[in-house]
């Protein structure tokens, strides 16, 4: 990284804080751009299509009923969004508990990749509640709702963008300059890491177990009772494939801002990451196997329905375990990067097969979405997107740590590991 450039952002020594704040949202580049002009239309548009939701009801610019009450808002911006955000905690867990030390560099950037995802998902679920303001009743005790599965995955919700926050609040110190308060933000990071795989862990199998409720809704060749399982799995390698593609853009746009660290290590870390991948997506395809014996699915296997599931299962998961495994082993960056967009088509289709294409199949009219549920969908990533870009461009996100920073920096040796318990190829990946 450019050393001038990287100093440009940062607290100068002395320097009152707004006026500092302030001169971080001066423009870093040109504003006439092909993306900001693509994406700053879409937010207009979708800015005009909320504030007619907000006034005349869901109804009025979705195709969602009574029917059909979770649409394209619930199957992309919640349940895929959510699975691809998942890389942040499988990157902390390889650092902080396994102590693989070659995906450091990647863990801020990785971590602020699913905060704003947690951010802006879990927003966008306001706009696909009837009531939006009720959102507050599992936390204020106005109805807790105990016995519902949405109480667990409101609060895990919650917890996990705080603890996210605090992982990436170092970060923030440093661009700020808060030499002490950075000292006890990264002390804090360890115990962070672990609550926050704990609970995410958790929630990625809970958004699953609500289809467990709907047995008679899902076709048979998307139902099962491994579901929870099956998500929490999928959720590893959707991850991993997101952490891959985000990466290789980021390389490219954000090259002045990337330390030496990340460029150096960058070829090494996405053929590990492709590795682990690879063997998150066999254990994901053994899980199908068995639940498809398990439950006698050939039963259903017919017709249309069939091919579709071996579109998901075959060509979108299968296909790409493959491509990961070639490429890590031969060293092949391009079919790595093709799989990590077919593992990405995957995890989406899946979801959208489980809460929208395949729910309720049996339908004589079935839920199609609108083009103003599309251009939501575009603009809440947009606003994502914009969001990312003002961070990398002004933390040290992607490297560039002030000295005094990294005298703080927490040893990932900080959490024990008991031997044994590391499986081989982890061992390998700790090499």
């Amino acid at each position: 990284m450019n050393a001038a450039v990287s100093d440009a952002y940062h607290r100068r020594p002395g320097e009152r804080f707004w006026p500092f704040v302030l001169r971080q949202f001066r423009p870093s580049g040109p504003l006439v751009t092909p993306f900001n002009v693509i994406t700053v239309g879409l937010m207009l548009v979708a800015a005009v299509i909320l504030a007619w939701r907000f006034v005349y009801g869901l109804g009025s610019v979705t195709n969602l009923n009574q029917d059909f009450a979770w649409g394209l808002w619930i199957g992309f911006d919640v349940m895929a969004g959510v699975a691809f955000a998942g890389g942040a905690y499988v990157l902390c867990f390889l650092v902080y508990i396994l102590r693989m030390e070659k995906y450091h560099a990647i863990v801020r950037v990785t971590v602020l990749n699913g905060f704003l995802a947690y951010v802006f998902y879990a927003s966008a679920l306001l706009l696909d509640l009837g009531r939006p303001w009720n959102v507050v009743n599992p936390i204020i005790g106005n109805s807790f709702g105990l016995t519902s599965v949405l109480f667990l995955v409101a609060w895990h919700f919650m917890l996990y963008m705080g603890a996210e926050l605090i992982e990436f609040s170092p970060a923030i110190a440093e661009w700020g300059g808060f030499r002490k308060l950075h000292k006890v933000l990264t002390a804090l990071t360890v115990g962070t890491v672990v609550f926050g795989i704990t609970l995410s862990t958790l929630h990625q199998s809970a958004l699953g177990a609500l289809y467990l409720m709907a047995k008679p809704k899902v076709h048979p060749l998307w139902y099962s009772e491994f579901i929870p399982v099956l998500f929490f799995v999928s959720s590893i390698f959707a991850g991993m494939a997101m952490v891959i593609f985000e990466g290789g853009i980021s390389a490219k746009v954000f090259a002045d801002r990337t330390g030496d660290d990340v460029k150096r290590s960058h070829h090494r870390i996405v053929i590990g990451l492709a590795r682990l991948a690879g063997g998150a997506m066999f254990v994901y395809l053994f899980l199908q196997v068995v639940q498809f014996v398990h439950e006698a699915k050939w039963n259903h296997f017919e017709g249309g329905w069939a091919a579709w599931w071996l579109v998901e299962i075959l060509g979108l998961t299968a296909v790409p375990m493959v491509l990961f495994m070639l490429g890590s082993t031969r060293n092949r960056m391009g079919f790595i990067k093709v799989a990590a967009v077919l593992t990405l088509l995957g995890v989406l289709l899946n979801r959208l097969n489980l809460s929208v294409i395949a729910f309720k199949w049996y339908a004589p009219v079935h839920y199609v979405p609108s083009w103003q549920e599309f251009v939501v969908s575009a603009a809440v990533l947009s606003a994502e997107l914009w969001v990312f870009r003002w961070v990398v461009r002004r933390m040290p996100v992607l490297g560039g740590e002030p000295a005094w920073a990294r005298a703080h920096a927490t040893q990932p040796a900080t959490v024990p590991v008991v031997p044994g318990a590391v499986p081989a190829m982890m061992q390998a990946e700790r090499r």
